[in-house]
């Protein structure tokens, strides 16, 4: 994809989430859900943090070795974490991997997002179970999907 057409794409998106969000608080006529909270170790030795990620927006995807729709887009999430200031990407690999192969798919497959290996038995209880991979969510700077 063309890198002014990829930009302007992920921007009509966050402008969309961002509007569909608020009309949807409006018309429900009820207070805002709370933001989602999760804080988990990162591949790197890191601790990735969404209550830190507050005033930015965050692209939580997950997504497993295995998915080949999830290999394809990793390079796009890659260069979206990398172009925009405002935009925080995190891999949230929903597989049973141990950390050593993945350290090691993640260098012939490089990204510079966190990766997190997650417990398939145990996801983020803030996200709804993945039904299929890649599953991606998008919150809005104030924490919210």
């Amino acid at each position: 994809m063309k890198p002014n057409l990829y930009r302007h794409l992920v921007a009509l998106m966050l402008f969309a989430a961002s509007c569909l969000s608020l009309a949807s608080t409006i018309a429900a006529g009820k207070p805002a859900e709370p933001p989602v909270e999760f804080a988990i170790d990162t591949l790197d030795d890191g601790r990735f943090d969404l209550a830190q990620q507050r005033g930015n927006w965050v692209v939580v995807n997950f997504w497993a070795t295995w998915c080949s729709p999830c290999l394809k887009e990793m390079p796009e999430l890659s260069a979206l974490h990398t172009m925009r200031e405002q935009i925080e990407v995190v891999g949230l690999a929903y597989e049973d991997i141990t950390v050593e192969d993945m350290r090691a798919f993640l260098l012939e497959r490089p990204v510079s997002y966190p990766i997190v290996i997650l417990d398939p038995m145990s996801p983020p209880q803030d996200f709804a179970t993945p039904r299929g991979l890649p599953t991606t969510y998008l919150l809005a700077p104030d924490g919210k999907v």
